[in-house]
């Protein structure tokens, strides 16, 4: 260090450091450059040593240089280190960190999803069928979910909320659906018959059959037949498209022949709805051999393949195919127009079934009240409604549809609102009168 200093100050300095020389240690001089402009002074301060802690001395590797060119390659792979029992250093308890606990990894065998997931373990035999079975398969939470409401005011505030809040369905909605689960209701033990039958001709009992055929086929997953057994040449066919000219004589002809529903679909027409409509006898020369037996194999047939068959019956209640009609059948529809006459025939019908020992299909009889006749307006309808209440279990009145009163095809998709609900209300209360289940 060098500083620049005044002759006076010189001296003084000079003189201060030598009484202070008794003073100093042994590891501090000063000495003093002669020169008139400055003064140097050197200091030796003591070195700074690390002393090396007992247990990093006890694991450590003394320095050993080591010569090039005399390194020996075979000692360089391996180095041994050997410890004296004596420098072994014991560290308190306190002193040493907890481990980190690390997650154990899944098995090789156990592959994972791309979300992380592991997947179900695969057993080592083969599973069968039966094991697949819902509570198994099926997310429970996402089964829980309520569906989507259905109605303008409930489908608007579940969409607003983002699906947290669900009103339900609105209340011509849950009407809906509880007709619906009426006609879909399930059935064991055979197929069920229902004949459309009555006394007069020309008060739609052709239209109501195909009404009834395709509110059911509409709504039930099943197959669901339409028979015309009219041995006066019946118009059923003619209320669908028709595929095939086949008749319930060409059953009768082939049934030896007609072994899958594959076979048994070329005889029978099918419409937009799934209905399939098996007609009748064309040649009124045919259809007056059209007898009991004949039905009976018709409906054999249908037996095998059908859910549900309904049978279009003749004006002639007194022929043998009714008799075959009436022996299947678990429940029955009478047709009823809207004047005085075709009410007061449709009750004669009622009073002749229970004379020839059918008193249980009256009871459990549904009738339909078609308003599209003649004279309906000048009637007073809840009066005949109130007559049939008395004697059985159901009415259903059919309102007036331009499509029906066309008397030709019926596309079930254009017909009116109301004709539609009157026609599930129709099939509803027919299925409510149908046994579950069937012991033969």
């Amino acid at each position: 260090m060098t500083t620049k200093r005044n002759e006076p100050d010189v001296q003084s300095s000079v003189d201060e450091q030598d009484s202070s020389t008794d003073h100093d240690t042994k590891d501090s001089t000063v000495e003093q450059v002669p020169s008139s402009d400055s003064v140097t002074f050197t200091l030796s301060l003591p070195v700074a040593v690390r002393e090396t802690p007992e247990h990093e001395a006890a694991v450590a590797i003394d320095d050993v240089a080591v010569t090039a060119h005399h390194v020996d390659p075979a000692a360089m792979a391996t180095t041994t280190v050997a410890f004296a029992p004596e420098s072994v250093v014991t560290i308190p308890p306190e002193s040493v960190p907890e481990a980190a606990v690390i997650p154990e990894l899944p098995p090789a065998d156990r592959p994972t999803t791309r979300r992380g997931r592991q997947r179900t373990e695969v057993r080592t035999t083969p599973e069968t069928a039966t094991m697949l079975t819902a509570e198994r398969l099926i997310n429970q939470g996402k089964k829980n979910r309520q569906p989507a409401p259905e109605g303008f005011l409930q489908e608007l505030v579940y969409a607003a909320t983002f699906h947290l809040v669900n009103l339900g369905d609105s209340y011509r909605v849950r009407e809906r659906k509880a007709l619906e689960a009426r006609v879909t209701k399930t059935f064991v033990g055979g197929t069920r018959f229902v004949p459309v039958l009555t006394r007069k001709g020309g008060v739609g009992k052709t239209t109501i059959t195909a009404l009834l055929g395709m509110a059911l086929a509409d709504t039930r997953e099943d197959r669901i037949i339409a028979i015309d057994a009219n041995p006066d040449r019946g118009t059923l066919a003619e209320r669908i498209d028709k595929q095939t000219r086949a008749t319930v004589r060409d059953v009768v002809m082939r049934a030896e022949s007609l072994h899958t529903f594959s076979e048994f679909q070329t005889v029978v027409s099918r419409d937009e709805t799934r209905l399939d409509v098996l007609a009748s006898d064309t040649d009124p020369h045919v259809s007056e051999a059209f007898d009991e037996d004949d039905y009976n194999v018709v409906a054999d047939m249908a037996e095998r393949f059908y859910s549900v068959a309904i049978t279009d019956c003749g004006t002639g209640i007194v022929h043998s195919v009714m008799r075959a009609t009436l022996q299947r059948a678990d429940s029955i529809v009478i047709v009823s127009g809207g004047s005085v006459d075709e009410a007061r025939l449709a009750s004669e019908t009622l009073t002749w079934l229970e004379s020839n020992g059918h008193e249980d299909l009256v009871k459990n009889a549904v009738v339909a009240i078609n308003t599209a006749t003649q004279g309906t307006n000048l009637v007073k309808l809840e009066e005949i409604e109130a007559h049939f209440k008395s004697r059985v279990r159901e009415i259903v009145r059919v309102p007036y549809d331009p499509s029906l009163a066309t008397g030709s095809v019926v596309h079930y998709r254009d017909l009116n609102k109301l004709t539609k609900a009157a026609a599930t209300e129709l099939a509803a209360v027919v299925m409510d009168g149908l046994p579950a289940v069937r012991v033969n």
